[in-house]
């Protein structure tokens, strides 16, 4: 694991806190340069603050969420700083990295790659769940790691969904969602990742890597919030989320799974939001639905 010193890259005030980007060498990500921003809240500069981790999307960087997310107003408020890592490794030079938008660079899909030709450099469930961690803890960042939260967009909803229920984790006391990639095994996007990034492909992915398929076999308590965006043509109300007509989304599984195993609306809270698009709009709209969401658990 790494033991890399953190470079300041950045730093701007916002809300009463600071918005700070970092980089440093990544040994997860087989020596590149990793980065991040990182919001803290006026009061860190008298104590250790909880900290929720943001996944950005497909196509996204560390600074997606960070630029239009509508976070830190929110997180100012309940004394919360937000952490945004990028969505893959940058610069591995690995042949058809590039070739597509979906996949590869920008297109991580927080998994760790067992596929050889990924592996040393693909792995982004490593680097945001310990990797990261580490690296705050040994430049002592004023953060709590005992009290973490994750959420994210899209295919980060899938990334924080996956890791808030992988098994034996318990790292994080609660996740939220948008509009995520809920049950990618059974959509284009996972299918395609998972056949790149896995050895074992979609098999490989059903263990830890989609989330209807770990909340049917979870049995501990949850707190999970998700927003989507759907058709309900009862109330002549529509979706502009073309991903989710594409069935990239598949959000009714993760709710149908989910029941079938127990989870009640207070511990799967899913709600619809009808007429959003796919994009930081959506995000934004509900953003601070989610902070507040969080810090329930976060300052409990």
């Amino acid at each position: 694991m790494s033991r890399a010193t953190l470079e300041k890259v950045s730093s701007n005030k916002a809300f009463g806190g600071d918005l700070v980007k970092y980089k440093f060498k990544s040994a997860t990500l087989g020596g590149l340069d990793a980065s991040f921003n990182l919001f803290l809240p006026e009061n860190s500069a008298r104590t250790k603050v909880p900290v929720l981790f943001y996944l950005a999307g497909l196509t996204c960087t560390e600074d997606t969420g960070a630029h239009k997310g509508n976070f830190f107003g929110p997180a100012a408020k309940e004394g919360i700083a937000i952490l945004c890592p990028d969505t893959s490794p940058r610069g591995a030079g690995i042949e058809g990295e590039d070739d597509d938008w979906d996949f590869g660079t920008g297109a991580g899909f927080y998994v760790d790659a067992t596929n050889p030709k990924y592996a040393r450099h693909y792995n982004m469930r490593t680097h945001i769940q310990f990797e990261i961690p580490q690296v705050l803890e040994i430049a002592g960042l004023p953060i709590d790691l005992t009290r973490v939260s994750i959420f994210g967009h899209s295919m980060g909803g899938h990334g924080a969904l996956c890791a808030y229920l992988a098994p034996k984790a318990g790292q994080y006391r609660s996740a939220s969602a948008f509009a995520p990639i809920a049950n990618p095994v059974n959509a284009p996007w996972g299918r395609k990742a998972f056949a790149g990034y896995l050895q074992g492909g979609v098999e490989e992915a059903k263990e830890q890597y989609d989330a209807t398929e770990l909340i049917a076999r979870h049995s501990d308590p949850v707190h999970i919030l998700i927003d989507y965006v759907r058709i309900n043509r009862a109330r002549n109300l529509g979706t502009n989320d073309n991903f989710y007509k594409a069935g990239q989304i598949l959000p009714e599984n993760f709710l149908n799974a989910a029941r079938a195993a127990g989870y009640d609306e207070m511990q799967v809270h899913i709600r619809e939001q009808p007429n959003y698009d796919h994009s930081y709009y959506f995000v934004a709209s509900f953003a601070e639905d989610h902070i507040q969401f969080h810090a329930k658990f976060l300052k409990a």
